[in-house]
């Protein structure tokens, strides 16, 4: 299950003895982890008494054995398995069969496991945890899923970031305006590494700041100018609207105010080379919203970087990502100072 379902089953009451919380989002398991123990525990009494936390793996054997082990001093016998690989993908191994290879000895001890976890005592509840995406040809995965829940937790990325906002903006009771929605979704984009935990927090501070329930763009930039991949969105516009001027006044601005010089070279790379995708799959056929799921980009934020590609020749580009290339190595020797970026933007702005 995603994220939102997951978390809606937990809502509505519904505990499982068994659950697998896997995925390089840690943020989700996180949350997913924290809801589970809420639910076993409503009033947060017991909780010491009753869970076992565990870091790595154990021997199914001895896991068999704290799952079968009565508790004394409170209802509940709660194991947490954290940072797992009983799930890792394994290519060769005791559940498969090669092709013309006799088949693999049965691990026994894995096997007794299996057949405990499809029958749980009431009094136990097991909770995996792994910062991997599971296998789910594993027969413990299959096991899991069928007498459990699993939880997939899947990197976020600026095309899937929805589900997180519509979740976090109806936990708030807000929402954004039009204006708000697109300056999100392109600040997201904007964003070499999207951290739930650092937005989540940002959220928390905009729901502080501001009591309409209607969010609008001016809020959002109060709370966001401060992150240097969001302050560098507005030339990235400009420059995309092929305004040298504006884009000049932005770059000096950025440099004025100490922005990482690197920071905006590679960010301007990163917009130069989406540009170039962009034109090279409109002329495949892609078009607006279609262009979202190959450049890996919000629909909303791929329809405009389409609308954008359109204003640039194939040559302008690929001769800015080569002065790019150059203005990188001149930066990182010492050779060429801002200048370099400005003669760039002047190139592309033209």
């Amino acid at each position: 299950m995603k994220f939102g379902e997951f978390m809606a089953a937990l809502r509505k009451g519904s505990l499982q003895h068994i659950y697998l919380l896997g995925g390089e989002e840690s943020y989700y398991i996180e949350k997913a982890k924290e809801r589970i123990m809420e639910a076993l525990f409503p009033d947060g009494k017991g909780m010491q008494d009753s869970l076992q936390s565990i870091d790595g793996d154990v021997d199914p054997d001895t896991l068999a054995g704290f799952i079968e082990t009565a508790p004394f001093f409170s209802e509940k016998n709660v194991i947490l398995l954290k940072n797992t690989s009983l799930f890792r993908e394994k290519k060769t191994g005791t559940e498969e069969k090669g092709k013309g290879k006799p088949k693999k000895p049965v691990d026994k001890k894995m096997e007794r496991l299996l057949l405990l976890l499809s029958d749980m005592p009431e009094y136990s509840y097991v909770i995996f945890m792994t910062g991997e995406k599971a296998d789910k040809r594993r027969k413990l995965y299959k096991t899991v899923e069928k007498y459990g829940a699993v939880l997939e937790a899947e990197a976020v990325r600026p095309w899937n970031i929805n589900d997180w906002l519509q979740g976090k903006l109806q936990a708030m009771n807000k929402e954004f305006d039009r204006e708000a929605y697109v300056y999100f979704a392109s600040a997201v984009s904007m964003m070499q590494q999207i951290s739930l935990s650092y937005l989540d927090k940002e959220f928390d501070k905009l729901a502080l700041f501001t009591e309409d329930r209607l969010i609008s763009k001016d809020a959002l930039l109060k709370v966001f100018a401060g992150v240097p991949e969001v302050s560098v969105f507005a030339l990235m516009d400009a420059v995309s609207a092929k305004d040298a001027r504006k884009s000049l006044m932005l770059l000096r601005r950025q440099m004025r105010d100490g922005a990482y010089l690197p920071l905006i070279l590679n960010l301007l790379a990163r917009h130069v080379r989406q540009l170039w995708q962009a034109k090279d799959l409109q002329a495949r056929g892609y078009r607006g919203k279609a262009l979202a799921k190959p450049l890996e980009l919000n629909p909303v934020i791929a329809e405009r970087l389409g609308k954008a590609a359109e204003r640039f020749e194939v040559p302008v580009l690929k001769r800015a990502m080569l002065d790019l290339a150059d203005a990188d190595y001149f930066l990182k020797t010492g050779q060429a100072g801002e200048e370099i970026l400005e003669n760039v933007v002047i190139h592309l702005c033209r």
